[in-house]
C-alpha cells in the first residue's frame, strides 16, 4: 500500500448527489451477487442524498414505464445481500433495440428526472446503454418536437450518464479480472465435482461434466485447474489434431497408476481446430468406445447460475456498486461511458467501448481460428490459468523430465488452512517437471528436525486440491529451539532448497533459520514462503491461502443467523471471528454478512462508540428492519471482551431487542477450500516452485549450492496487481511483531464502506479511484503474472 505521504487523501464528502436521480437496472442473463449490487448502489446513492430508483424487468421496464420505474429507500434492499439472482428482475427486450423503444425509454427517464444509469449486466446490455446514450440528445429533441417533453425539460436533461457493472458468470468480459457472478459459479461447480468425486471413487468411473460457456473457457478452465481435472474442453484453446488418440493414452495410463477416478470438463461451448462443436456425449461415446470405461456425463446447467453469492461476488459487488455512484457523480457531458471493474486487488474505471471492442475481439479471432491470439486478449489471469493447468495435469514420461540433482524440501507451518494442500500438490509437480527429487516434511519444523522427510512423487499429491486442512501436517513450533537439528537433517538428506506454506510462524521461521546462517552452512540455500493462513496478516501480501475459505464459513454463519434473528424479531447477535489482532475477517465478514458494526484491533474504540452503537441499532428496530449483526474480531480489545459487549448491549438494550452471541471458533479452519483458495494456492506455490528453480541456477557454484544473500529467503505476496518476491529481511520494518500483523493493510481503506452500507456517516477516501484508465494490452514480457 502507498504509504500517506504519497498523496492527499480525497473524500467523497464534497461529491453531492443532490438533485441528481440515479436509476439502476439489471439486464441480460442474472448473476449471483448482482442484488449486493444494487443494494450498494441504492445505498450509496441515498446516502450522498440523490434520488434512486428501480427499473424493474431491465430495459422491458424502462420502455414500459409506469409501476416499472419507482423511488426507492434505504430499507428497500434490505435482506437482499444474500439472495442469488436479481431481485429487480432481469429481462430479454426487444423493443429496446428498436429506435421506438429508445425513445419511449427516455420519455420515461425525463418524465422522472433520471439522467444517471447504473446498468448491471453482460456485453450486449452495455452495448446497449452506450447506444442510447449516444442518442440521447436527439431522442429528446425528437420527444420535443412531438409535444411530449416541453424545450425546459431538453435543457435541464440535456446529458445521460452511464456506468456499468459486469454481472456475467462466464467472466467473458475484457478488462475486469473478475465479473459479478463467476465465483459464485465456481463455487457451485466445485460442489458438484466434489460431490461426484466420492461416487466416482467408489465405482471406479468417468465422468464427464458439462459446465456453462458458450463463448468463454474461464468456469471450466479454473474448476478444472481447481479439483486437478484429467482433460478440459474450452473454446479458446482447442485440443491438437489426433487429440482423441491423446486423450485415451492420458486416461488409461492414469488408471494404471492406481488413479480409480478421471474427471473430464467440456465447456459448453468447446469446439476442436476446425471450429466443429466437442460435446460432452462425443467425448462420452469416444471413451466408452475406445477404453471401455463405465461413463457418466453431467450437466451442470442452471444450478450454475443459482444459490447463494459468494463471498467474494458480494464483497466485490459492493466495491463496485459505491465505485459506480462515485463514478456517476463526477461524471461531466465529456466523460465517455465506463465500466467500474477490478484489477489484480484494485478498483479501476474502464472506457466501456473499449472493454466491448475487445470483447469481440476475442470472439473474431477465435471464428478465425487465431487460438493463441483469442488466450492472449482474454487477459493475463485466463492466460495465467491455462499454462499453470498444461504444468500441472500432465506428467512427461521420465525419460524426457530434465535431471537437475537438487532435492527440494516442502512443509507446512502454524495453523491449517484450507488450500494448502493446493499448494503443496502445485509445489510438487512443478518441482518434478523442473527436475528436482520433491520431499515432503511431514508437522512442520518439529517433524523436520525429528526426522519425519520422505520423497514425494507426482502419483503422491493426486486428489490433493480439494482436501481441506493440512496433509502433511503442520504444527506452530519456530525453527529456532531445533535449529542444530534441521541442520543436521538437511545435511543428512542433502536438501538444497526450502518452500515454507503457513502464516506468521513460517514467516518468523524464515527470518530464524536466514539470522542462523552465520552458524550453519546448510541453511545458505534458496528459500521461498508462500503465505497461507486464515487471518490473512502476513505482511507483503494482500492475501493468503485460507481467508476467502474462512471468509465464506463466516458468510455462511451469520446467513443463517440474521435468518434466525429475522423469525424472533427485535434480536441483535454478537459473533467472534478469529484473525488474532488482526481484524481482517471481521471487517470483510460484516461486509459480506451485511453486518451493523465490526469491532477489530486495528482501529481503536472505547465506550463512546459502543454506546453509539447501540443508540444505531435502537433506531435500527424502530424500521421495518428488526435484527442486528454485530461481529468481533477475537482480540480487538482485551477489555471489551465478546461477554462484556453482550452484556452491555443486553443492559442498553433492554425493552427494544434482546440478544444473542455466538463464537464461530475453529469451524473457521476447516472445510473443502474454496475454488478461490485452490487456484490462488496451485498458482501462487508453481511461481514459487519456478523462483526456487530459478535460485538454485544461480547459487550453483562447484558442485554445490551457497545462497547467503537476503533476496535467496522471500515471501511471494500478491500486492495490489502483482505476484512479488519480497526478501523477507525486507519485510521487517512493515510488521508490527508484538500483534503479529502488517504495520498497514489495504483492507483498512474498506471500513467506511461497510459503515455507509450500514447507514453509518463516515468519511471515504477515494483517492484510489477517480482516473479512467485504458484498456491496455501490453507485450507479454511486460505483464507481470496477476492472480
Amino acid at each position: 500500500p502507498r504509504s500517506a505521504m504519497d498523496h492527499q487523501p480525497k473524500f467523497f464528502e464534497n461529491l453531492s448527489g443532490a438533485g441528481k436521480a440515479i436509476g439502476v437496472l439489471t439486464s441480460g442473463g442474472d448473476a449471483q451477487g448482482m442484488n449486493a449490487a444494487v443494494r450498494a448502489v441504492v445505498r450509496m446513492g441515498i446516502y450522498v442524498k440523490a434520488k434512486v430508483y428501480f427499473v424493474y424487468e431491465g430495459y422491458q421496464g424502462m420502455v414500459d414505464g409506469g409501476d416499472n420505474i419507482v423511488e426507492v429507500s434505504w430499507e428497500s434492499v434490505s435482506s437482499i445481500l444474500q439472495v442469488g439472482g436479481t431481485v429487480i428482475g432481469s429481462a430479454r427486450c426487444k423493443s429496446f433495440r428498436t429506435r421506438e423503444g429508445r425513445l419511449q425509454a427516455a420519455y420515461n427517464l425525463v418524465q422522472r428526472g433520471i439522467t444517471n444509469l447504473c446498468v448491471i449486466g453482460g456485453d450486449g446490455s452495455l452495448t446497449g446503454a452506450n447506444l442510447f446514450r449516444e442518442e440521447w440528445s436527439g431522442l429528446l429533441e425528437e420527444l420535443a418536437q412531438t409535444g411530449k417533453i416541453d424545450a425546459e425539460s431538453v435543457k435541464k436533461y440535456a446529458y445521460l450518464n452511464i456506468v456499468g457493472m459486469v454481472g456475467s458468470i462466464d467472466n467473458d468480459f475484457c478488462g475486469t479480472d473478475m465479473t459479478i457472478g463467476t465465483d459464485s459459479a465456481l463455487h457451485r461447480i466445485i460442489e458438484v465435482v466434489d460431490a461426484i468425486m466420492t461416487t466416482a471413487q467408489s465405482h471406479q468411473r468417468t465422468f464427464v461434466l458439462e459446465v456453462m460457456g458458450r463463448h468463454c473457457g474461464y468456469l471450466a478452465l479454473v474448476s478444472a485447474l481447481a479439483c486437478g481435472a484429467d482433460w478440459v474442453f474450452i473454446p479458446e484453446y482447442p485440443p491438437e489434431e489426433g487429440w482423441e488418440d491423446t486423450m485415451c493414452v492420458k486416461l488409461s495410463q492414469n488408471r494404471a497408476r492406481k488413479k480409480r477416478l478421471n474427471i473430464i470438463i467440456v465447456a459448453e461451448g468447446a469446439i476442436d481446430c476446425h471450429n466443429k462443436p466437442i460435446t460432452s456425449e462425443k467425448v462420452k461415446d469416444l471413451v466408452v468406445q475406445r477404453l471401455g470405461f463405465d461413463t457418466r456425463v453431467t450437466i451442470l446447467g442452471h444450478v450454475q447460475r443459482g444459490g447463494t453469492p459468494s463471498a467474494f461476488d458480494r464483497i466485490l459487488a459492493s466495491r463496485m456498486g459505491v465505485e459506480a455512484v462515485l463514478a456517476l457523480l463526477e461524471a461531466t457531458p465529456a466523460t465517455p461511458a465506463c465500466v467500474v471493474s477490478l484489477s489484480g486487488n484494485q478498483a479501476v474505471r474502464l472506457p466501456l467501448m473499449e472493454c466491448v471492442q475487445m470483447t469481440q475481439e476475442v470472439q473474431k479471432a477465435m471464428d478465425e481460428g487465431r487460438f493463441l491470439e483469442a488466450v492472449r486478449l482474454r487477459g493475463r489471469s485466463f492466460e495465467n490459468n491455462l499454462n499453470t493447468y498444461k504444468l500441472l495435469s500432465h506428467k512427461k514420461p521420465d525419460a524426457e523430465l530434465p535431471k537437475t540433482n537438487f532435492n527440494v524440501a516442502v512443509l507446512n507451518v502454524g495453523a491449517p488452512a484450507a488450500g494448502m494442500n493446493a499448494a503443496v500438490r502445485a509445489a510438487v509437480r512443478v518441482g518434478i517437471t523442473e527436475g528436482h527429487k520433491m520431499f515432503a516434511v511431514i508437522d512442520g519444523f518439529e517433524g523436520f528436525a525429528r526426522g519425519k522427510i520422505k520423497e514425494i512423487s507426482w502419483g503422491d499429491v493426486g486428489g490433493w486440491t480439494g482436501q481441506g486442512g493440512s496433509i502433511l501436517g503442520t504444527k506452530r513450533t519456530l525453527p529456532a529451539k531445533y535449529l542444530e537439528k534441521i541442520a543436521e537433517q538437511m545435511r543428512t538428506n542433502n536438501i538444497n532448497a526450502l518452500m515454507v506454506i503457513g502464516g506468521f510462524e513460517a514467516y518468523l521461521g524464515l527470518l530464524e533459520l536466514s539470522a542462523a546462517r552465520e552458524k550453519y552452512d546448510e541453511f545458505c540455500v534458496p528459500m521461498v514462503m508462500v503465505p497461507a493462513t486464515v487471518s490473512n496478516n502476513v505482511p507483503g501480501s494482500d492475501f493468503s491461502i485460507g481467508a476467502d475459505t474462512a471468509l465464506n464459513t463466516i458468510t455462511d454463519t451469520c446467513d443463517r443467523i440474521k435468518q434466525s434473528a429475522s423469525g424472533t424479531k427485535r434480536r441483535v447477535f454478537i459473533i467472534e471471528t478469529m484473525g488474532g489482532y488482526c481484524g481482517y475477517l471481521a471487517n470483510m465478514g460484516a461486509l459480506a454478512a451485511g453486518a451493523d458494526a465490526a469491532y477489530i484491533f486495528e482501529e481503536q474504540f472505547d465506550i463512546r462508540e459502543l454506546q453509539a452503537n447501540v443508540e444505531h441499532l435502537t433506531e435500527k428496530m424502530k424500521t421495518s428492519i428488526q435484527r442486528g449483526l454485530v461481529l468481533r474480531n477475537e482480540n480487538c480489545n482485551e477489555n471489551y471482551t465478546t461477554d462484556f459487549i453482550y452484556q452491555l448491549y443486553s443492559e442498553e438494550g433492554k425493552g427494544v431487542f434482546d440478544c444473542r452471541k455466538n463464537v464461530l471458533g475453529h469451524m473457521q479452519q476447516g472445510g473443502a477450500p474454496s475454488p478461490f483458495d485452490r487456484n490462488f494456492g496451485t498458482k501462487i506455490a508453481a511461481k514459487a516452485m519456478q523462483w526456487i528453480s530459478k535460485k538454485l541456477k544461480e547459487t550453483y557454484r562447484k558442485g554445490k549450492v551457497f545462497a547467503n544473500t537476503d533476496d535467496s529467503v522471500c515471501l511471494l505476496g500478491m500486492r495490489r496487481r502483482n505476484l512479488v518476491f519480497q526478501p523477507v529481511a525486507e519485510l521487517k520494518t512493515e510488521t508490527d511483531f508484538v500483534h503479529r500483523i502488517p504495520k498497514e493493510q489495504w483492507w483498512l481503506k474498506l471500513r467506511p464502506l461497510m459503515k455507509i452500507l450500514a447507514k453509518y456517516k463516515t468519511s471515504y477516501d477515494v483517492s484510489d479511484s477517480g482516473q479512467l484508465e485504458h484498456v491496455a494490452m501490453l507485450p507479454k514480457e511486460a505483464v507481470p503474472a496477476p492472480i
